[in-house]
């Protein structure tokens, strides 16, 4: 693991950013697997900023994200699908039928992971995954477990989880209790990891993640075992590593 402290959160945006237009750079056709949430907004920002400038071109680069809420249309404000195109799709260069995340309208749940994860095999793997982390210790939408999960499957998500998303919904019962994500295997098969973390609420989570057992309970511990793991925080979430 390289762990590096940020100040404040747009420290923290500005040190993931540069990490992920390295890659961009280097490998102008990567594969990037993005996460949505509010954690990554600020590094969006910062891409779209320096692609603005022209400093980043993106015509090439493939995106696979790691979910998609079951049952929201893509047109729904609160899905994901909406939510990159809104923060990021819709500013930069990246070209149409390039982008990919779960279909969170089919039904099927069998039939909607076997897509999406046949999608991540065509495009090639992931080079660089972005990862946020939940108060429980989830990346993704694999929340606490008795094993770790594989390949993309459809899941019941957490009352925590629930309670942490209900701020983006005008009614507690509006936010889906069901996601498809992508699972644990398909994570530590990208050839490299970048976490984000910020705030004081999720200190406990990145210390037990990187710091205690690799548990399944935890399933961001499993990272203790990539090769190739960034962790940016900023200072209150690393308010629990010395």
């Amino acid at each position: 693991m390289r762990l590096y402290r940020a100040k404040n959160y747009e420290d923290m945006s500005r040190k993931a950013a540069n990490i992920i237009s390295a890659q961009v750079i280097m490998k102008p056709d990567c594969v990037l697997g993005l996460a949505t949430g509010s954690t990554p907004i600020g590094t969006y920002k910062q891409l779209i900023e320096w692609y603005d400038k022209g400093d980043l071109d993106f015509s090439e680069v493939t995106t696979v994200n790691l979910d998609e809420y079951k049952g929201l249309p893509k047109e729904n404000d609160q899905s994901y699908y909406y939510f990159m195109h809104e923060n990021l799709f819709n500013h930069i260069n990246l070209q149409k039928g390039r982008s990919f995340l779960p279909d969170g309208t089919e039904p099927d749940s069998e039939k909607a992971c076997s897509n999406y994860n046949a999608v991540i095999r065509q495009v090639g793997g992931i080079d660089l995954q972005l990862l946020g982390i939940g108060r429980n210790g989830h990346i993704g939408f694999n929340e606490p477990d008795d094993h770790f999960s594989l390949e993309t499957h459809c899941v019941d998500l957490t009352p925590s989880t629930i309670d942490a998303n209900k701020r983006f919904f005008e009614k507690e019962e509006d936010v889906p209790r069901q996601a498809y994500t992508m699972g644990i295997k398909t994570i530590m098969q990208a050839k490299k990891v970048l976490l984000v973390a910020s705030g004081e609420d999720k200190a406990k989570a990145l210390y037990d993640s990187f710091y205690g057992p690799v548990t399944p309970s935890v399933p961001a511990s499993i990272l203790q075992y990539h090769k190739n793991v960034y962790v940016v925080a900023d200072e209150a979430a690393l308010s629990m590593i010395p």
